[in-house]
């Protein structure tokens, strides 16, 4: 395998206009961020507002969630084709539409057909703004600019727990997600004006994907077992934070540990505010030593499973430092999910870049999607076999958040079987 990082910089990489494409990306990205998590701000509401259960109540997140997973590697192939700025910018009207909808809801049907608008709109974005970091920045920047981009794009769920929370308790359902429409639309607008998909004089697109060609990229980008190895991270680190963050977050937190809204609100901006900060760590950390990129992504998922333990035996409701600690490790999910790309994006041309990252960015939204429904499932499940009175106890949270435990153990056996076949292929330096 030849070494990205060491080949020259190309003409127009690096340059001033290379980080005002990045920053415009970076905005589309955390509007989308600020979107997908809005709904775990707002379950609780929603539950009063359309009469449901834990698990129609999960279908709203389960729903967006499965769309989102579901268009990843359309998604990887039409920005192959059509660059970033066209799928970014209709990316944003998706979710425009979208929130408006869920704005205007008054059945589940109604509310889970904004959420889908919602997901696929979401689905637009991240892998198309990953796609620009390498068109616009050499190989060595590449690495913590990925990471700068996840964990400034995840800030946008502070908009979801301060002004978004704020503005649904003061002025209710419709104006909020009204809110949340002209955000996402600002992301549009701006990135229609201001993204191009390369320098000028690069053309990164591949023209020539037809159904043939495309069917031909895709089985190339499955055969890379670097593709997979990335594909396997990515569910194995990334499910536990969105998980907690799209949908059983807010729920836990109120019933299970018994917290006032002021205390939750602290401990979900400490969520994000921990996505900063690691995240930085963690670029740096992936640019010096990609060959201790897999152990890294196995030593945060042994410590996200080890946190969420301390809190499933602690008796009764736990401390309120404790919880804060413990959700912060639990943050640490989203950015170590970036390592992922790192690894796909050394084993895969440009050519294809998009079509992988796609496949990888199935893996964490199809382990999340399984979460959300767990989780609710258990929930109900215990409440129908009258394990406790109330659906929300927090015994009954206990064992349905333990049975997250199962999908990370598959996901851990999905990793070091994947790594050791590209250690067969590539050496025992690749991962």
């Amino acid at each position: 395998m030849t070494s990205d990082r060491s080949r020259p910089p190309e003409p127009g990489k690096d340059s001033r206009r290379a980080y005002l494409i990045f920053g415009i990306g970076i905005f589309a990205y955390f509007s989308a961020v600020a979107q997908r998590t809005s709904f775990g701000v707002a379950s609780v509401d929603a539950a009063e507002r359309f009469g449901t259960a834990a698990s129609a109540l999960s279908l709203f997140s389960l729903m967006q969630v499965l769309v989102y997973a579901a268009l990843q590697i359309p998604v990887g192939v039409l920005v192959d084709r059509f660059g970033s700025r066209a799928m970014i910018s209709a990316g944003a009207l998706l979710m425009t539409a979208g929130q408006v909808q869920l704005a205007l809801a008054d059945t589940v049907g109604e509310g889970v057909a904004g959420r889908v608008l919602v997901g696929a709109g979401d689905a637009a974005t991240f892998v198309c703004v990953m796609r620009l970091i390498p068109a616009w920045f050499s190989a060595l920047r590449v690495p913590p600019l990925t990471q700068f981009m996840g964990v400034v794009g995840n800030l946008g769920q502070l908009v979801s727990v301060l002004p978004f929370a704020w503005l649904l308790d003061l002025t209710g359902w419709f104006p909020s997600f009204l809110g949340l429409a002209a955000l996402a639309l600002l992301a549009a607008v701006l990135s229609a004006a201001v993204l191009r998909n390369a320098p000028a004089g690069v053309d990164v697109l591949n023209r020539e994907l037809g159904l043939r060609r495309t069917g031909q990229v895709l089985r190339e980008s499955l055969a890379e077992p670097g593709t997979r190895l990335g594909f396997w991270v990515h569910f194995t680190t990334q499910f536990a934070g969105n998980t907690f963050v799209l949908m059983w977050g807010y729920p836990y937190l109120e019933y299970a540990q018994g917290l006032p809204d002021a205390t939750i609100s602290l401990v979900m901006t400490s969520f994000v505010l921990t996505n900063l900060a690691v995240g930085l760590v963690l670029g740096g950390l992936t640019a010096r030593r990609p060959e201790r990129r897999v152990r890294l992504a196995l030593t945060v998922t042994a410590c996200i499973f080890a946190a969420w333990a301390v809190l499933l035996v602690w008796p009764g409701t736990a401390p309120a430092a404790v919880v804060l600690t413990a959700v912060c490790v639990i943050a640490i999910s989203m950015p170590a999910s970036m390592i992922a790309f790192d690894v796909t994006r050394s084993f895969n041309p440009a050519r294809r870049s998009g079509t992988a990252m796609g496949i990888v960015n199935v893996g964490g939204f199809t382990a999340s999607v399984l979460a959300i429904f767990l989780v609710g499932f258990v929930l109900d499940l215990l409440y129908a076999a009258g394990f406790r009175d109330e659906l929300y106890a927090p015994d009954a949270f206990r064992i349905a958040v333990a049975a997250q435990f199962l999908i990370a153990a598959g996901g851990t056996a999905g990793v070091l079987a994947t790594a050791r076949r590209v250690r067969r292929r590539h050496g025992s330096g690749a991962v």
